[in-house]
Order: structure tokens, then C-alpha cells, then sequence
């Protein structure tokens, strides 16, 4: 591993760790994913308190390594906070564990056959003539205006609107469970975990826990034909849902269901506002729209890494990685990776083939891929064909603060 360049050039860890988060970096990470993958391709970074992975191979290979686990991630995150005030953060260690995502099989294979059962093909097909008239509808919104700010105006509703739709939610609710959501997420992506950040995310966990209690109180009174009711009654072989893991089902589902969305639209349609070539093929030739969706989720990844934890010693590439340290796969930095991809910082909408990581790999690949593909390629395909001027207004852009989620805070275009 590289500790020191020659001259002038500063070190690994001066260029990934003191620019980690700073306005540079979120801007855009992935001259640092490069120059880490050809220098330090597994990098240990103090700043993430983390294993790094940013080669393609290596990444791919970890999110289905039986030696690096799920289960034990957020406990390793808590190890990290002061020994003070460890104590006082079970309740969100508790409940995140509970989360499908940080759990491992045999918990894991249970609690996705349940889910999987209430979230069928099926129902995400039927779902395509709602995200059409959601998608119009907030559209309508805007089209006299001749702007609109693309994150807070579009990306966000759309699929806020749609999960809380599907798990039974008020409409009216989503930007009070939005903000509960970012605190909890934000626990999630600041690097090493903070006191203050833990302590928000505690909060919100505890506000989403009591809000969700009585919703579930109303469905088992009177079921819906929505989520939470069929994960009230769902079963599979005797076996039913806890309430703690309704409670870690629902919040898992109503994050990961709004946030991934988010960035794939937002950094989908911004990749195409700098790249008007590409935006010009793709309008003159609709039918790519499944492979642009595709090319958004590699170019500019809304989730930028995964976690796992070492569950014994072993080596890789000459590094020792050691029981209980945290390694990431570094998803944004393997999908620009020029020994998997052509030309991986060009975006090409007609990338054929394409076996990006955005969704992960292997057992916790995304169970919500298909309805996170079926939004982007609605929204896109009806902004290019109803706003076909549409320009971005301004730079530099304002980027979100976070490690791993990717997409930035506002997007005012004209149209």
C-alpha cells in the first residue's frame, strides 16, 4: 500500500481523508476512487475507520465473501462512538440490526421469503399506471412556472408518494418521515459515527417506532389493501413478522424506498443535462430507456458503498484485515472501474452489457431494484418528452453530506 509519493504529491491518505466530505470531493469522488484504486486498491482509512475496496473484482468478491458479514455492522459502528456513550445508544443498535439489510442468514433468508411474498412482481407491475399519474400530476405542479427545483419539485415526492402509498401511509406524512428518515440514514454515511449524528439518529428511530405503532394498531383493526396489512397477515411455512421487525420491515423499506430513488433520478437526469449528446440519442430513440436507467445507476451511483464486517482474520492483497474491522465494497468506484467498464467515466445510454453493483450483489441484492427501475424510467422518459428544453440554472451544485448516499440537495433547472 502506498503511504508517501514522491515530491510534491501528497499521500494517500491526504487525498481520500482530508478531502472526504469536504465541497471537492462530494462534488465529484471519483478522481480519488481512481487514484485509490491504482495506488492503494484495499486502503484502510482512518477518517471511515474502514477497509476501502475500489477495484471491481475485489468489491463484487466481498459482497458475497462469507467471511465479511452483515449482522455485526452497526454494533462495530456504535464500537466506535466513546465508550461514554456507547450505553446509551442500544435502542438504535437494536433497531437497525432488525433492518433486512444487517441481517444475516438464517435470520435474513426468513424475514426475505416473508417480504418477498407481500412484494411480488406482480404488484410492482400494477403499479406502473400510479407512478404515471403521480409522475403527470407533479409535473402539472410545475409546467406553467417554466422551472422548478428537480429534487424537492420531483425526485423527492415521486417515490415518497409511491412507498407510502404501498405500505398505507398519509400522503401528508412523507416530510415529517422524511426528516426522520435523514437522521437515521445520516448515523449511516458521516464516516466515523459522531455523538451528535448518533444521537439525532436515536431519535429518530424513536419517533418512527411510536408514529408506526399506530398505524399498525389501525390495520390490525382494519386491514387495507396495502404493505403494512399484508405484513401484518403474511406467513410462510408458520412463521410471521415480530412486531420489532414490522417495526425494522417498514422503516428499512420506507428509507431504502424513497432515498435510492431520489439520487437515481436526480443524478440520472443531471448526467444527461451535461451530456447533451447523450440526452439527444436518448430522445431521439425512447427504447434505450431501460439501458439509460442502467447507465445512470453505474455512472454516478446512489449508493457510493456498502459495509460488512470482518467475521475473522484473513488477508487480501498483502493487507491484513482483521476480525471485527469494517470493510466497504466502494460500489460508485468499482462501477467506474476501466477494468470492467469501456470508458467508465463517459455515459453512454446504449451501454450494452452492463453488470453494475448498484443494487449490490448476492443475497442482499436489492429486493426494491425493479420498482427503483420502473420510477426512473417513467420520470425520465416523461421529462424528456414533456420539458425537452429543460437546462440546468446554475453551478456549482450543493451536494448531500454523506459517504455513502449520493445525490445533490438542489437541481433548479428551466424548462
Amino acid at each position: 500500500m502506498l503511504i508517501e509519493s514522491a515530491g510534491d504529491e501528497i499521500t494517500i491518505e491526504n487525498s481520500f481523508d482530508q478531502h472526504l466530505l469536504t465541497p471537492a470531493y462530494l462534488a465529484n469522488p471519483y478522481p480519488y476512487y481512481h487514484r485509490l484504486r491504482r495506488e492503494a486498491p484495499v486502503f484502510w482509512s482512518e477518517a471511515m475507520g474502514a477497509w476501502l475496496l475500489t477495484r471491481y473484482r475485489d468489491a463484487e468478491a466481498a459482497l458475497h465473501d462469507p467471511r465479511l458479514i452483515s449482522g455485526t455492522r452497526i454494533a462495530a459502528a456504535v464500537r466506535q462512538l466513546p465508550e461514554t456513550v456507547q450505553p446509551e445508544m442500544h435502542a438504535l443498535q437494536d433497531h437497525i440490526s432488525t433492518w433486512m439489510g444487517f441481517i444475516d442468514p438464517p435470520d435474513h433468508t426468513r424475514l426475505r421469503a416473508l417480504v418477498s411474498s407481500a412484494f411480488t412482481p406482480r404488484m410492482i407491475r400494477n403499479l406502473r399506471p400510479r407512478i404515471q399519474a403521480i409522475v403527470d400530476e407533479l409535473l402539472d405542479r410545475v409546467q406553467a412556472d417554466g422551472q422548478m427545483d428537480l429534487i424537492a419539485d420531483f425526485a423527492f415526492p415521486l417515490p415518497a408518494i409511491v412507498i407510502a402509498e404501498m405500505l398505507g401511509l398519509p400522503p401528508g406524512d412523507r416530510e415529517q418521515f422524511k426528516e426522520w428518515s435523514n437522521d437515521v440514514m445520516a448515523f449511516l454515511g458521516t464516516g466515523r459515527p459522531r455523538v451528535d449524528v448518533a444521537k439525532r439518529a436515536q431519535q429518530g428511530v424513536y419517533a418512527l417506532k411510536g408514529y408506526l405503532r399506530g398505524i399498525f394498531r389501525q390495520r390490525r383493526q382494519s386491514p387495507r389493501d396495502d404493505l403494512i396489512s399484508a405484513l401484518l397477515i403474511v406467513e410462510e411455512e408458520g412463521d410471521r413478522l415480530s412486531e420489532e421487525e414490522m417495526f425494522g420491515m417498514c422503516v428499512f423499506l420506507l428509507v431504502a424506498g424513497h432515498e435510492t430513488t431520489l439520487a437515481l433520478i436526480g443524478n440520472g437526469l443531471l448526467a444527461l443535462l451535461r451530456n447533451p449528446d447523450q440526452r439527444r440519442q436518448l430522445q431521439e430513440d425512447p427504447t434505450l430507456m431501460e439501458k439509460a436507467v442502467e447507465e445512470f445507476l453505474r455512472y454516478d451511483s446512489p449508493i457510493q458503498h456498502q459495509t460488512r464486517v470482518a467475521g475473522e482474520d484473513f488477508e487480501l492483497e498483502g493487507c491484513w484485515i482483521r476480525q471485527g474491522q469494517r470493510v466497504l465494497p466502494m460500489l460508485g468506484a468499482a462501477n467506474r472501474d476501466p477494468a470492467q467498464f469501456e470508458s467508465p467515466d463517459r455515459l453512454d445510454v446504449s451501454r450494452q452489457p452492463n453488470p453494475h453493483l448498484a443494487f449490490g450483489y448476492g443475497i442482499h441484492f436489492c429486493l426494491g431494484a425493479p420498482l427503483a427501475r420502473l420510477e426512473g424510467q417513467i420520470a425520465v422518459e416523461t421529462i424528456l418528452h414533456r420539458m425537452p428544453a429543460l437546462e440546468l440554472m446554475n453551478e456549482p451544485l450543493s451536494w448531500r453530506v454523506h459517504t455513502s448516499m449520493r445525490n445533490p440537495e438542489r437541481l433548479p433547472v428551466t424548462f
